[in-house]
């Protein structure tokens, strides 16, 4: 079925081009591509993660397309949204993906990925997870010390492979972002290797007899919106890139510019791939080597919503309250990064009022919206919840005693649901009802 367009306001635009509505709104309902989304509460429950395969789809070509001109592997990153069945939608694509953690790792292989799609980051990679790398073969893994790189060749003789390893180097970049906790690159972050180290680091990966050094990374943070970062965190590569070659070192192949694309949340303008790629790939042309990129929430941000439903109306000290059945234990942004989110009813209403839109959770802290404008919504309608395809379930938690959400996935006119909702078993599963005592 072709993807459903949207008119007036639930038209997405990157650039100048129109993007698949995921989630129009159809006789005054919203749907989930060709899906109504009140179906899908009542085969799922709330609250619920829905994803469109369409617009995961049309992100990853968007971005392909725009880097056409030079050799370039899509590498989606597993931490902004793992659920499997979106990771086989990427995967059909003919995505690699990146991994941050040995469940991760365990995550991307079930979902089908073989070893040589897969990038291995992070800053504190165990002894444990290094062996799960090397033996999975791995693509690369992205070393963030002098310490890893060290860590890597001695399991790597353990093992009796080869260890393909990419550097992360912190280009020291200042960049502009909504929170500072999605600022990887400057100076003085845990992230990567200083720039001023990064020559040092790859002699001593060089010299090492199980480490073939492959490539150079970096990764600046999050919801970026302008592309002259990018540009200068390539340009500090290639600088190091010709640094290492100068000292005889000839192994580098890949120059991974990580992800950390912005998309629209609010009124944010975000970066259209086409600026992005004019960007780096000038740059990595002169390089020779292939180009890497990592993106996570701009494949998936705008193609998931939360849906809700409401559980009470409230007035209290001037503030008028709507209580949903979702909160920070399902979506977490809003109260850890001061995220905007925007909030409808899933079935039209009449009138607007300003509400507080907040959760179950026994803290002050569980909110979705604080003084919104929006649909005066009543007891039992649904609400869907914008841009929570990523980090969204993969940040969710069972503090006071939550069962983690169900998720679905809408291809067209179709639907299923991914990820059960847990049970009140599932939350005791791993306790051991009678401890085996020792001294």
């Amino acid at each position: 079925m072709p993807p459903v367009r949207a008119t007036g306001q639930h038209r997405s635009r990157m650039g100048q081009g129109v993007l698949t509505a995921a989630f129009p709104r159809l006789d005054g309902v919203l749907h989930a591509e060709c899906v109504p989304l009140e179906r899908i509460a009542a085969a799922a429950g709330t609250p619920t993660f829905v994803y469109s395969a369409s617009l995961v789809r049309e992100r990853f070509h968007a971005l392909d397309e725009a880097l056409a001109a030079v050799p370039h592997r899509i590498h989606y990153t597993l931490k902004a949204n793992s659920n499997r069945a979106v990771l086989g939608v990427l995967r059909a694509l003919g995505s690699g993906v990146d991994v941050v953690s040995g469940g991760e790792l365990f995550r991307a292989r079930a979902a089908g990925f073989a070893g040589a799609d897969i990038i291995f980051g992070g800053v504190g990679k165990t002894d444990d997870e290094l062996r799960e790398a090397l033996s999975a073969g791995v693509a690369l893994i992205n070393a963030e010390s002098e310490a890893e790189v060290r860590a890597i060749g001695r399991i790597a003789g353990e093992l009796g492979v080869e260890a393909r390893v990419s550097l992360r180097v912190n280009p020291e970049v200042t960049v502009e972002a909504a929170h500072h906790y999605i600022k990887t690159g400057e100076r003085g972050h845990k992230f990567g290797i200083p720039y001023d180290d990064a020559l040092h680091v790859a002699h001593v990966a060089a010299a090492l007899p199980r480490v073939a050094l492959a490539g150079l990374d970096m990764h600046l943070g999050s919801m970026l919106s302008r592309a002259e970062p990018y540009r200068a965190g390539a340009e500090r590569l290639a600088e190091l890139c010709a640094q290492i070659r100068a000292a005889g070192i000839t192994t580098l192949r890949h120059l991974d510019v990580g992800g950390g694309l912005s998309v629209r949340y609010a009124d944010e303008v975000p970066l259209d791939p086409a600026e992005f790629a004019r960007a780096v790939i000038p740059i990595v042309q002169a390089t020779g080597l292939e180009l890497i990129v990592e993106p996570g929430r701009f494949i998936v941000g705008n193609a998931g919503i939360l849906m809700s439903r409401v559980l009470y109306r409230k007035h209290s000290g001037g503030k008028d309250y709507a209580v949903a059945d979702a909160g920070m234990t399902e979506l977490i942004r809003p109260s850890y990064y001061n995220a905007h989110h925007r909030i409808e009813a899933v079935r039209r209403v009449d009138g607007t009022q300003l509400l507080n839109v907040v959760g179950p959770v026994c803290e002050s802290g569980d909110f979705l919206a604080l003084d919104r404008p929006m649909d005066d919504v009543a007891p039992g309608d649904l609400l869907a919840v914008f841009d929570a395809g990523a980090y969204g379930y993969v940040m969710s938690s069972n503090y006071n005693g939550r069962r983690r959400p169900a998720e679905v996935l809408v291809d067209g006119d179709r639907f299923a649901v991914v990820t059960a909702r847990e049970s009140y078993d599932d939350l005791v599963r791993h306790e051991v009802p009678h401890p085996d005592w020792r001294s």
